[in-house]
């Protein structure tokens, strides 16, 4: 609305320079852009870090397998930890020694975390594993995907309207120092004469 403001202030105004209308229509053109083709750019890169996520866990999916672990042992907790957060996580996980068969049959045996508070020999827990029993990470669900991909979306459309409207002001900017120049050499070139009888006669 500045812009269109703007524009309409300076359209018949006698003090109008060329400048000042340059400035108008350069703040109207850049609202457009930000209104238009900002989300435009946050619509296309949304929709690819959508589709390349959404790739990304159906091939995890694939690879990754949920297997029965069995505890043999429970190892000793690490050592105290001053950060709460990390207490916290203790709290929630355990490390054990356990045996897992892998999704190809082989029988695997070795130190893992389990998702157990307190661990007893034969306890049972899951794990996600590759092909062949070597320990992975949870795959990525679809939901978590989806909201990465909007979040990169958004990140894409507001990174667009923050470069248009700093390239408006970078431009607004020299705008103003030119302009500066050009009153100075006008104060100069008026400058000896100024206040004298019969100045422009």
């Amino acid at each position: 609305m500045r812009a269109i403001s703007g524009l309409w202030r300076w359209r018949h105004n006698p003090l109008r320079r060329p400048t000042d209308l340059a400035e108008a229509w350069l703040a109207l053109v850049v609202l457009l852009l930000v209104l238009v083709a900002a989300p435009l750019a946050g619509a296309v890169a949304g929709t690819a870090a959508q589709d390349a996520l959404q790739r990304s866990v159906r091939e995890q999916h694939r690879n990754r397998h949920e297997v029965a672990a069995t505890v043999v042992d429970k190892l000793a907790d690490s050592p105290l930890d001053s950060d709460p957060e990390t207490a916290t996580t203790r709290d929630r996980y355990s490390r054990v020694v356990a045996d897992w068969t892998a999704p190809d049959g082989t029988e695997r045996h070795g130190t893992v975390t389990a998702t157990l508070s307190d661990p007893a020999p034969g306890d049972r827990f899951t794990l996600w594993t590759d092909e062949r029993g070597r320990l992975v990470s949870r795959p990525l669900d679809p939901a978590t995907a989806t909201t990465h991909a909007v979040l990169a979306g958004l990140g894409t459309a507001l990174g667009a309207a923050a470069f248009l409207e700093g390239g408006r002001r970078l431009i607004v900017r020299r705008m103003v120092r030119r302009r500066y120049a050009h009153w100075e050499q006008a104060w100069d070139r008026a400058g000896p004469d100024w206040g004298r009888t019969g100045t422009g006669s």
